[in-house]
C-alpha cells in the first residue's frame, strides 16, 4: 500500500476508508434508534408487507445483534492502525508482504541449509548414485523447473527435453550446473528480409535432409549454397552445431520447436529467441549443485528416477 504513484492516491484510500467506516456507523446508530415498546404498548406495523402476511414492526434492532456490529467496526479500526491500509501509513507494527516473506526466506535458509550444504563438496557424478541426493534434486526440480521442462523432465516445443543426450550448451556436470547457475540466451535471427521465399524453402529442405529426410536433387544444391554462406557459423559446415553458441544439431532427430517443413520454415523466417533464467542468486549454489546431480542422472546416466 505504500507504493503509490503520488500522494493524491494515498490521500484518496483514507478518505474513502474513513467516509466508509463513518457511514456504517452513523448508520447503525441511525437503525438503533427506535425504543422498545413498553409493556402493553402495542407494536406497530412501519408499512412493509411480505408474502401477504409478514409485517416488519418497528422493533429496534436486537442488542446481541448490534454489539457483533460494534465489534466488526471496532475491529476494523483497530487493524487499520496496526497494519497497513490507509494509504501509505505503515501500521504501528511495521508489518509489511516483504518483512514476512523475508523472515519466511531466513528461516528456511536456517532449517535447510545444512541439509544442502552437506552436499556441495561431492561431484555430480557420485551425486547422482546417491538415492537421498537424486530425491533432494527431484524435489527441488518438480518446485523449481517442472513448469517449462514438464514434471518428467522431457520437456515440452520450445523447452528441451533433459532425458536425452542432445544437449544445446554441452551436458557434462559441470556444463550442466553452469547452466542452471547463470542461464543461457539463445537466438536464431530472423531471415525474411535477407532470403527470398524460394530460398528459405529451400534451405529447410535442406536442413530436413541434413537429419536423413528426402529431397530433390535441385532443391539441395540451392538450399546448401544458402546454407554454406549464411548457416555455418553457427551450425557448421556438416550441421553438427556448436555448444559454445547454443547452435542446435541439425543432423540428429531432435528438434526442439517441431520437425515439420511449416515449423522450420517458420523458425528460419521470423528466427528464434530462447531464455534459460539464472537460479544461483534465488536457489544458491548448494541447491543448484543437487538439481543438476538430478538432471545428470536423468540424462547421461539414461535412468527413470
Amino acid at each position: 500500500m505504500s507504493d503509490f504513484t503520488s500522494g493524491f492516491w494515498s490521500w484518496f484510500v483514507i478518505i474513502m476508508v474513513a467516509v466508509g467506516i463513518g457511514f456504517v456507523s452513523w448508520l447503525l446508530w441511525w437503525q438503533s434508534r427506535g425504543q422498545r415498546p413498553a409493556a402493553g404498548e402495542e407494536v406497530t406495523s412501519v408499512g412493509h408487507v411480505w408474502d401477504e402476511d409478514i409485517y416488519e414492526l418497528n422493533n429496534p434492532m436486537p442488542r446481541w445483534w448490534l454489539f457483533r456490529f460494534l465489534l466488526t467496526i471496532a475491529f476494523a479500526v483497530g487493524y487499520l492502525a496496526l497494519y497497513p491500509g490507509l494509504g501509505s501509513f505503515p501500521g504501528l507494527l511495521g508489518w509489511s508482504q516483504i518483512k514476512q516473506f523475508e523472515a519466511e526466506q531466513a528461516h528456511a535458509r536456517e532449517q535447510y541449509d545444512p541439509i544442502f550444504e552437506r552436499y556441495a563438496a561431492t561431484p555430480i557424478p557420485e551425486l547422482a548414485e546417491d538415492a537421498a541426493a537424486r530425491d533432494i534434486g527431484r524435489r527441488l526440480f518438480l518446485t523449481y523447473c517442472a513448469t517449462c521442462h514438464g514434471s518428467d523432465a522431457r520437456g515440452v516445443p520450445g523447452f528441451p527435453n533433459l532425458t536425452d543426450h542432445d544437449w544445446l550448451w554441452g551436458g557434462t556436470p559441470e556444463q550442466i550446473e553452469t547452466s542452471i547457475l547463470y542461464g543461457r540466451q539463445g537466438a536464431m535471427p530472423p531471415w525474411q528480409a535477407s532470403l527470398s521465399r524460394e530460398q528459405i524453402f529451400s534451405v529447410a529442405q535442406y536442413v530436413r535432409s541434413l537429419g536423413g529426410g528426402p529431397i530433390d536433387p535441385v532443391v539441395k544444391l540451392q538450399g546448401e549454397e544458402t546454407y554454406l554462406q549464411l548457416c555455418v557459423a553457427c551450425h557448421d559446415a556438416d550441421g553438427t552445431g556448436n555448444q559454445a553458441l547454443g547452435a542446435p544439431n541439425l543432423t540428429d532427430a531432435t528438434w526442439l520447436h517441431g520437425a515439420s517443413q511449416r515449423t522450420i520454415i517458420d523458425v528460419i523466417t521470423n528466427g528464434r529467441t530462447g531464455r534459460m533464467p539464472a537460479h544461483r542468486d534465488f536457489l544458491g549454489e548448494a541447491r543448484v549443485h543437487l538439481l543438476a546431480a538430478y538432471i545428470y542422472s536423468r540424462s547421461m546416466l539414461g535412468e527413470e528416477r
